[in-house]
């Protein structure tokens, strides 16, 4: 399920709100590697919300603080981000990840200090595994092996997000419940046979 083997081109076709989302962060953090300015305009500095600089509560989910963060964040979008489009369709897909992101961000303005800053698109990638979680709670009779897939990457990312540092611990949690909410009415049966 969460093995591609798609080619480049199969996988833009196939997916193309990963493949742009994918793209799109790698686009700016190339350009925010070259001018600071806007890194610095775009991360979610919580006081700089406070003084009315609300942009900052989108920016973040698309700006990283190193190479390595933009990698792991791109490359658990690579692997999870296909089979959810699949799934819940292109309009569905971006609205769990914006508004799981967005969300995840509005939490760490309310709930740490004004000094706390911010980056990662994260928040939205959690939200990703979270509405794979509400899909599993409509299938677990019938769908064990999704099951036995997303719940231990569900558990090891919430202990991974404890257990490392300078993680946005708040950003991820509200990522994940938020997009369980979303699947859940998302991927009620009701609404799933409507669809077809």
């Amino acid at each position: 399920m969460f093995i591609r083997r798609e080619n480049f081109s199969q996988y833009i076709r196939l997916y193309p709100v990963v493949s742009f989302l994918i793209a799109l962060n790698i686009v700016i953090y190339i350009v925010t590697s070259f001018n600071g300015r806007l890194y610095l305009l775009g991360i979610g500095f919580n006081y700089g919300i406070a003084a009315g600089e609300w942009w900052r509560l989108v920016t973040p989910m698309f700006l990283h603080g190193g190479l390595t963060h933009l990698l792991f964040n791109m490359f658990s979008l690579f692997i999870f981000g296909p089979e959810l489009e699949r799934i819940a369709g292109k309009a569905r897909f971006i609205t769990i990840y914006l508004l799981s992101g967005i969300f995840g961000n509005i939490a760490a303005f309310f709930l740490q200090d004004l000094d706390y800053s911010h980056v990662g698109a994260s928040g939205a990638i959690f939200g990703i595994l979270g509405a794979f979680g509400a899909l599993v709670y409509y299938t677990k009779n019938v769908l064990p092996q999704l099951r036995q897939i997303i719940l231990p990457m569900i558990i090891i990312s919430v202990v991974m997000t404890f257990v490392q540092p300078n993680i946005d611990i708040i950003g991820h949690l509200t990522g994940l419940i938020v997009g369980f909410i979303i699947g859940l009415g998302y991927f009620h049966p009701k609404r799933i046979v409507r669809w077809r």
